[in-house]
């Protein structure tokens, strides 16, 4: 069975189970899953139930589908994804951006937790994405797309800059680094994707950007710094770590969130 032809069988499904297509779809990333249990009238879809769907196995991802309203807008939540690390498997990793533009989602936000990079970065700083580096080494057959530049949307990132104004939050901008981990950067590697001019650096995000831009999405990315870097942070980095920040910054995260989908 084909990519294309498994993708169908599990859109199918999900068609089954939701009221409408939903507009807009948004990958939690870690420590940020919480944010699908706000949507209103929602539809929890475990995602062992699909067809074809990986699993993910990193704590702090749920592996669930959730769908509901924010603003009057239907919202397509990936509570937890697939890293590259944990299967090896690009198309894995990728699997759920095929399904949202399967079922004609137009529009993708991507969350995650990072490192910070950039030297006034603090942890619990939310990050717009201006830009990204792919650091990983690895390519994939992704389509063409027809944006110069950034992959992100630059209307999806006026309408950022304007929600986190009119809430009073510091929202940071730079340029994110995506690495293959799971082994967490050396001092060496940070300073390089410093120089580089890369502000923060994580272990996904970059394909699934890739593949949503040219398949016609429109694109906005956020990470949530939840440590200083390797060579930067004094004390050693945890995946608890990681988590901990992400509950810290929870409620700052949901309320810029929500503002960002009511206006698109």
């Amino acid at each position: 069975m084909t990519l294309e032809q498994r993708v169908a069988e599990s859109a199918g499904i999900v068609r089954e189970r939701i009221p409408a297509v939903p507009e807009i779809a948004i990958v939690l990333g870690s420590g940020l899953g919480d944010f699908a249990d706000t949507l209103d009238s929602p539809v929890a879809i475990d995602a062992s139930t699909i067809p074809h769907y990986p699993r993910s196995t990193v704590p702090g991802h749920r592996g669930r589908l959730v769908v509901g309203g924010v603003g009057g807008k239907r919202v397509l939540t990936f509570q937890g994804r697939i890293h590259f690390y944990e299967s090896n498997d690009l198309e894995a990793v990728l699997y759920p951006i095929h399904l949202a533009l399967a079922l004609g989602v137009r529009n993708l936000i991507v969350t995650n937790a990072a490192g910070g990079v950039n030297r006034s970065f603090r942890a619990g700083d939310l990050m717009l994405i201006s830009d990204q580096m792919n650091l990983t080494l690895d390519r994939y057959p992704l389509p063409s797309s027809s944006r110069r530049g950034s992959p992100f949307d630059a209307r999806l990132m006026t309408l950022a800059r304007e929600s986190a104004l009119s809430l009073g939050i510091d929202l940071k901008e730079g340029v994110y680094a995506g690495m293959k981990g799971p082994s967490y950067e050396t001092a060496a590697e940070v300073e390089m994707i410093y120089r580089l001019g890369g502000d923060a650096v994580g272990m996904s995000t970059v394909f699934e950007v890739l593949l949503a831009s040219g398949g016609g999405m429109s694109v906005l990315g956020i990470s949530c710094i939840t440590n200083l870097a390797t060579g930067i942070s004094k004390t050693p980095l945890s995946h608890g770590e990681v988590t901990e920040a992400g509950l810290r910054v929870k409620s700052r995260f949901e309320r810029l969130l929500r503002s960002i989908v009511s206006a698109i």
